[in-house]
């Protein structure tokens, strides 16, 4: 009777996880499969999962509008130096906070971790006024420092729980050894700690490429305007592109997939890592 009773809650887990990969993955599936459609076929009734005519159309209006393009390049060029300035910054702050004691240390830190709990959407007008002032408005200046605000303290939190777990010794052979700090981190600390950092650039990378609200409130014209924002201009005053919308979906989504799949365990190793102190 106990491994009847087993053998049934396995099921039922098993079922359970089925059920909830399909209501995940079907906007998914959707999304890619309307893609393929045309705007008219999109609206049929009764829907179609498949379609009969399948077509390349919306991707190669894609590729064939300029504009279209532009907003992927400039993604691209965003969400790179931002994972690059990101990255440099908080392994400088995290070293810090990992290896020296200073005035004011734990206030800092708890400066960090509550930035982390403020909505972005308060800091918007804020921020606009800012970057207006310092002349910033309309380039991709104002989109990476306003991006760094936001991607920076976990980036700090995570790297220095990943030192953490370092021994301080390996700083100390370092120097004993003629070497400095210098050399302790970049040649010893940053290879041992690439699963952490790859994490920390992934997170990164997503944040700032999946960002909509600042990309379209910080920039005015489309040369320099992102992929969220583009997809959102196909929404037109009377009709929907709906079939390129998807594929500018489908497109924008590579990245992100492509990471993860390439880079998968370094991302749980480090989420891991990071987090054990």
């Amino acid at each position: 009777m106990i491994g009847q009773k087993k053998l049934w809650v396995k099921i039922l887990i098993v079922v359970i996880l089925i059920l909830g990969a399909i209501w995940a993955g079907f906007p998914v599936v959707w999304m890619i499969s309307n893609s393929f459609k045309t705007n008219a076929e999109i609206f049929e009734l009764p829907p179609r999962l498949i379609t009969e005519n399948f077509s390349f159309t919306a991707y190669a209006k894609i590729f064939q509008n300029p504009e279209q393009v532009r907003f992927f390049i400039n993604s691209y060029i965003i969400s790179g130096i931002v994972v690059i300035l990101t990255l440099f910054i908080g392994i400088m702050a995290a070293y810090a906070f990992s290896r020296f004691e200073f005035k004011g240390k734990s206030v800092i830190n708890t400066v960090i971790v509550a930035v982390q709990a403020v909505p972005p959407i308060t800091l918007l007008i804020p921020y606009l006024s800012l970057i207006v002032s310092l002349k910033l408005f309309n380039t991709f200046g104002a989109l990476v420092l306003t991006y760094l605000v936001f991607t920076l303290p976990y980036c700090i939190l995570m790297v220095t729980g990943y030192l953490n777990t370092m021994p301080k010794d390996l700083d100390e052979a370092v120097m004993i050894d003629g070497g400095s700090r210098w050399t302790a981190l970049w040649k010893i600390l940053i290879p041992s700690a690439i699963p952490g950092l790859i994490s920390v650039g992934m997170y990164t990378f997503m944040q700032a490429w999946n960002e909509y609200l600042f990309a379209l409130t910080l920039t005015k014209t489309n040369d320099m305007r992102t992929v969220p924002v583009g997809i959102n201009l196909l929404m037109g005053q009377h009709a929907y592109e709906w079939n390129q919308m998807m594929a500018m979906s489908v497109l924008g989504s590579l990245p992100i997939l492509v990471l993860f799949l390439f880079f998968q365990k370094y991302f749980i190793a480090g989420m891991t890592a990071g987090a054990v102190k």
